[in-house]
């Protein structure tokens, strides 16, 4: 009987460790200050992250073609100047999706 005890409690600690790993973010911890004119034509996508959870910093984080991701100043002109840029491109792509299928 003690030992039927003793397993569900063990059981239980793994359980709850196990959840509390899970409930960490992935967030942005510092910034980069800039990327070389090259990197800036293989973003393909860009995310925004709030201070929020476990977040302590806004960021814009930029995904590259191979997926690697960067982690941006959201105020620098630079990096708007970049989301923009991105914006337009998605933007064009989805308008001659859209213009092929017809």
């Amino acid at each position: 009987m003690r030992f039927n005890i003793l397993f569900i409690a063990v059981l239980l600690c793994l359980l709850y460790l196990t959840l509390a790993q899970g409930s960490y973010e992935d967030c942005c911890l510092k910034y980069i200050n800039t990327i070389k004119p090259h990197m800036k034509n293989r973003v393909v996508s860009y995310r925004k992250q709030q201070l929020d959870g476990g977040c302590n910093i806004q960021a814009i984080i930029f995904t590259m073609k191979h997926g690697r991701m960067l982690c941006v100043d959201p105020r620098e002109q630079w990096v708007q100047d970049l989301m923009q840029r991105v914006d337009k491109r998605v933007a064009g792509s989805v308008m001659r999706k859209k213009n092929s299928r017809v």
